[in-house]
């Protein structure tokens, strides 16, 4: 090639268009937060009944029908929490929708909704 840094002046622009267009997603905070809503939102929410829960380990026991986000048919099973504090929002018997995610390997509840 006659001229190697014409090539390399082409390389670094093609390289830094991602890189810039990163910077000025992240550079908002607020278009940041929004797309987190959204997920949220998006994410479908089951219908469940609590049926036991351990707070020493972190996880509850629930009664749900299908979680439409996982393939997953209805049955009752134990899942991990997100948060330890969402185990004191409920107790056993208690209907809920609930929110559930593959979180580092474990089923995961996100969210509860009290179904009234």
């Amino acid at each position: 090639m006659k001229n190697p840094s014409k090539l390399l002046l082409a390389l670094a622009t093609v390289a830094a268009i991602p890189m810039l267009s990163f910077a000025a997603e992240g550079a908002n905070p607020a278009k940041e937060s929004a797309g987190i809503t959204q997920k949220a939102a998006a994410e479908p929410m089951a219908d469940g009944e609590i049926k036991k829960i351990d707070k020493d380990a972190g996880k509850i026991t629930i009664k749900h029908g299908p979680l439409a986000s996982l393939n997953m048919p209805p049955m009752t099973m134990v899942f991990r929490v997100k948060d330890a504090a969402m185990l004191d929002q409920v107790k056993p018997g208690d209907k809920v929708k609930f929110s559930v995610e593959k979180l580092n390997g474990a089923l995961t509840v996100t969210a509860f909704e009290a179904v009234k």
